[in-house]
């Protein structure tokens, strides 16, 4: 059977159809998802209306292009509403999350007509992390690990714990093994991710702290590259920190969510820091980490928002130490509590504000790039080729994104770079040393693999 798969949102979701892959490959054949296939599946995402629009509007492409193939949801458009897309015409079957034999024995059936087209499950109810297993992420040099599922936060704009439930962790024993398992397989960089990623471990027991699991990595030396996802301000302990600025191997990069630049408005959001906290983080990280680069996310015309408020945002964001920002226009979401707020802002202002902020971070991005014009930086070489110039893509460890002169022999390897200049958003420089690291000396047969 050929069999097509597409994901929409965030690393996680692309983690949990890395699995679904490696579940089925071993029996059907995979094809790119704009070509014909017996079977589509769409992992889905509800964060925002337009991602729920996306999914909709794949159906009705798929089934234009495979008029008689079959279709399955899944993901958390799927896990959240699941009448709602089991209407979408051409769908054949919703599939929530943490229902993944369900999945790939639909996948597989012949009878459609005498089984349910709806395989849904209450999330709240679930303990563990049970979507393990996969050792490739198909198009990716980096390697995503989910370690974390869930969220007790209850953000007022945020549907995600509704999609996901509480909070809850990937034992140390089995994080280190998955770790072995893609480091055996070539990868040179890991990414942990997770829903609520700073809350790693609380439910374990013994407790323990995203800290101290980083700490048990770098000791295990398995990879010569770990990466953190997004995390919230209040989980950005002076241990991390200290982990960071003095490890060859937790790369100095910070996504931290600040999703306002307005006190009143992160109150409305139910977040639990202001903005003097989330400035004075900042300031410590880059103390620490000089060249770390720092991300955001930012929500902009939350309900109730004005234009002062707006351009007070947009002069505290200006201030800050940011490398990059994601900007989202605020995405009205049933079952929220901001959905009832009242002074909703017009679509056309949400819009502009998205715009003007979006322009500031990459003026702040460029800015910051520019700051490594004309040094050596190391360079993860990916397989992704930039069409302007033919040569390889990359990024350094601080997560900066690199065309590399020089690289098309070095995929998924770490090599030094001369960076020349900085254009279109990309640093583009010439490989002028080899670094040999774990990956290399092992298929070398070297000493002291």
């Amino acid at each position: 059977m050929r069999v097509a798969i597409t994901t929409l949102g965030c690393k996680i979701n692309q983690y949990d159809s890395a699995v679904i892959r490696s579940r089925l490959e071993e029996k059907h054949s995979f094809v790119p998802f704009d070509m014909q296939a017996d079977c589509y599946i769409i992992n889905t995402c509800t964060v925002t209306e337009r991602a729920e629009g996306e999914a909709r509007q794949l159906v009705r492409r798929v089934k234009r292009l495979s008029p008689r193939a079959k279709v399955l949801m899944t993901g958390c458009y799927a896990q959240v509403s699941p009448q709602e897309v089991a209407r979408v015409h051409g769908v054949d079957f919703v599939v929530g999350l943490n229902r993944l034999e369900d999945l790939l024995r639909l996948v597989e059936t012949t009878d459609s007509e005498s089984i349910p087209r709806v395989f849904v499950s209450d999330v709240k109810r679930e303990r563990g992390v049970p979507v393990l297993g996969t050792r490739a992420l198909p198009g990716h040099t980096r390697a995503f690990l989910k370690i974390q599922e869930g969220c007790n936060y209850t953000c007022t704009y945020c549907i995600i714990p509704t999609a996901r439930g509480l909070s809850r962790s990937v034992s140390p024993r089995q994080v280190l093994d998955q770790v072995r398992l893609l480091a055996d397989a070539g990868y040179a960089e890991i990414v942990l991710t997770g829903i609520h990623l700073g809350g790693y471990g609380q439910d374990l027991a013994p407790k323990m702290d995203l800290t101290a699991l980083l700490e048990l990595l770098v000791q295990s030396r398995l990879v010569e590259r770990i990466r953190l996802s997004s995390l919230d301000p209040r989980e950005v302990p002076d241990r991390l920190l200290d982990l960071i600025a003095g490890s060859a191997i937790v790369c100095p990069h910070l996504h931290i969510c600040a999703q306002a630049g307005d006190d009143r408005i992160l109150k409305q959001m139910r977040r639990n820091y202001d903005t003097a906290y989330y400035r004075d983080l900042l300031n410590k990280i880059r103390e620490r980490s000089p060249e770390a680069a720092l991300g955001s996310d930012i929500i902009v015309g939350f309900p109730g928002e004005s234009a002062d408020q707006f351009e007070r945002s947009l002069e505290y964001f200006a201030s800050l130490p940011l490398t990059y920002f994601h900007v989202f226009p605020y995405s009205e979401r049933r079952g929220t509590a901001a959905a009832s707020l009242p002074e909703p802002v017009s679509a056309p202002v949400k819009k502009l504000r998205a715009q003007t902020m979006r322009q500031l971070g990459i003026e702040k991005k460029k800015q910051f790039c520019l700051r490594f014009r004309g040094r050596r930086m190391p360079v993860l070489i990916e397989a992704k080729v930039d069409k302007n110039s033919g040569c390889r893509r990359g990024f350094s460890r601080n997560y900066l994104p690199v065309v590399v002169s020089g690289g098309s022999d070095r995929v998924n390897q770490e090599v030094e770079v001369q960076i020349d200049r900085f254009d279109g958003g990309w640093l583009t420089g010439t490989v002028v040393e080899k670094r040999i690291g774990r990956v290399e000396r092992e298929s070398q047969g070297g000493a002291g693999a």
